[in-house]
């Protein structure tokens, strides 16, 4: 398993919680990270002291790389890939069922489970560099548990194209697409249109907000069943040996 955890901090200041997560390579999520990830989602859109949260990963790089290659490597039987790719279904799912609006900055390029955080969020701002691309295919695999809410975000023709050609699409395209909200030609607007709409999101009715964020998210309520037999697929694919193959040569480059 990956000997790098990661890490996940959490600051609340006038109604806002700001989340980050972080991992030296990329950003990337191993199965910890993406635990505590989702339980600290869950645990701050309870508090009372919160009316908004702000999701952001850590530095001036990617901002996120996707799932931890150190731990799909690792990965030695059906039961232990299941686990790892129910991560990403547990960040989802908190995400989606947290009752605050979930504002995702994103600083930088953007690949595979990355892109499943970024359409769950409820709105994504989006540095100009901030490229996208689902890479799954690439490694032998597919965005098999993140492919809901990409699709539910962009429709499922985009996603279907994403995912077969698995190129890099730059944030304009994302922005066309809805995958983005919006897109900013430096780092210092990036922080401000977050930061100003982090603020005028925290003075909304909580109570309005936790109705709304059903009505985004209706038609989903079968996702427990959904992305646990996703993360299935994910789990057995990658003991493969083209998996482990294609892992090792793209993991190379």
């Amino acid at each position: 398993m990956s000997p790098e955890p990661g890490f996940v901090t959490v600051a609340v200041a006038d109604g806002i919680a700001t989340i980050t997560f972080g991992h030296p390579r990329g950003n990337s999520l191993p199965g910890a990270l993406l635990r505590e990830l989702a339980s600290t989602i869950e645990a701050t859109g309870r508090r009372q002291d919160v009316t908004v949260i702000r999701l952001e990963s850590s530095g001036t790089g990617p901002f996120c790389a996707g799932a931890s290659f150190d731990e799909l490597k690792a990965i030695s039987t059906p039961q232990e890939g299941q686990h790892f790719f129910s991560g990403f279904a547990g960040v989802i799912q908190a995400m989606k069922r947290c009752p605050r609006f979930i504002v995702t900055r994103v600083q930088g390029k953007a690949a595979g489970g990355a892109l499943g955080i970024i359409a769950t969020s409820d709105y994504a701002i989006a540095h100009n560099s901030a490229a996208v691309r689902l890479s799954e295919l690439a490694v032998g695999i597919g965005p098999f548990v993140v492919g809901p809410p990409i699709e539910h975000k962009i429709g499922r023709a985009h996603y279907c194209a994403m995912t077969v050609d698995f190129d890099w699409r730059d944030a304009d395209w994302a922005l066309r697409t809805g995958l983005y909200a919006k897109v900013t030609p430096s780092v210092e607007e990036l922080d401000a249109a977050v930061a100003g709409l982090c603020l005028r999101l925290s003075k909304a009715n909580p109570a309005a907000v936790a109705l709304l964020k059903e009505v985004f998210w209706a038609g989903t309520e079968h996702w427990d069943t959904l992305l646990a037999e996703r993360a299935g697929m994910s789990g057995s694919l990658v003991l493969s040996d083209f998996t482990r193959n294609a892992i090792a040569a793209f993991g190379a480059k």
